[in-house]
């Protein structure tokens, strides 16, 4: 009897099967709607069971060799379970954007729009990743993370929810897949550079190939967000607003998305080039007390005599 209700948690709904004129072949797109809240829902426990067995398998085992502080015991189980995270989507968003070929047609980003029906793939993919940023909040109290850290990872939470939201409801997923993969990418290396970094100090050139690519991205994000939603859907044959239609191309919608990502874009550099001037001072402190012993020492061997 419950069958058919637990299939709605599991298995993606509202399939939309095309058939070609002599029905040799057909097709399988998916739509979105209000039932996929409960196959949301499904996949963030799955999402739950999995952050619990990386954290006990893996990264408490390594915990216990590096015998690390509360600080960095914090700090490198966050890295540890967004490393794994990160790697696992960019390998399968770099997948899809290759199935769809993506990358070598950019005008396919607004050409056709609205494109409410999704491959199989692409909709998993945006089903995955909201499952999997709802259940990072149920996770800040699992985790016992310290008060002082709670407000930062929740605005990263909560924007990464509203952004993959925002594309999956407007059918903008291939603008958001395209966005999506480099900037995982760049996560990916912060993240794994932070790991290496708390198991030798010493280890620190993946941040400064972190700091390139960031920069970079960001740029992207932003000319390829313009090109969008300036140019490209403000240029599309078939402008207006319908939700039935999937059609979201007017003109408010589209400031909004701009001005979000814009933003969001401003805000993470802002808070990068304040890490980097951290750094920089830190590393100035550091460097004096070295140039008062190196020239301490130096003025005991100009007043020492000569022995010879």
């Amino acid at each position: 009897v419950p069958a058919k209700y637990a299939i709605m948690f599991i298995a993606m709904q509202y399939n939309v099967t095309y058939t070609t004129d002599d029905n040799s072949e057909q097709f399988h797109f998916y739509d979105y709607g209000p039932k996929d809240i409960a196959t949301i829902f499904f996949y963030m426990l799955v999402a739950i069971n999995l952050h619990a067995v990386i954290q006990e398998y893996i990264l408490d085992k390594i915990n216990r060799r590096l015998h690390l502080s509360k600080t960095k015991h914090s700090k490198f189980n966050e890295s540890g379970q967004l490393a794994f995270f990160y790697l696992f989507s960019f390998i399968w968003g770099a997948s899809i954007l290759n199935a769809v070929k993506l990358i070598m047609n950019p005008t396919s980003l607004w050409k056709d729009y609205p494109r409410s029906r999704m491959l199989f793939q692409v909709k998993f993919f945006y089903i995955c990743q909201i499952a999997y940023w709802l259940h990072a909040l149920p996770e800040l109290y699992f985790q016992k993370i310290r008060k002082e850290d709670i407000l930062r990872q929740l605005c990263y939470i909560c924007l990464y929810i509203a952004h993959i939201s925002g594309a999956y409801i407007l059918n903008l997923q291939h603008l958001g897949l395209i966005l999506m993969v480099p900037h995982y990418l760049v996560e990916l290396i912060f993240h794994a550079s932070r790991l290496f970094y708390f198991s030798d100090e010493n280890k620190q050139k993946g941040f400064t190939i972190w700091a390139l690519l960031f920069v970079m991205v960001r740029l992207l994000t932003l000319t390829l967000s313009v090109l969008a939603f300036g140019f490209g859907l403000a240029r599309a044959e078939n402008p207006g607003f319908s939700i039935a239609d999937g059609n979201f191309n007017v003109l408010p919608v589209r400031i909004g998305c701009l001005g979000a990502v814009c933003l969001t874009q401003a805000w993470m550099m802002w808070k990068f080039i304040n890490f980097q001037l951290k750094k920089w001072r830190e590393h100035a402190k550091n460097q004096l007390p070295k140039k008062k012993i190196t020239n301490t020492k130096s003025k005991r061997t100009k007043k020492e005599p000569n022995r010879g």
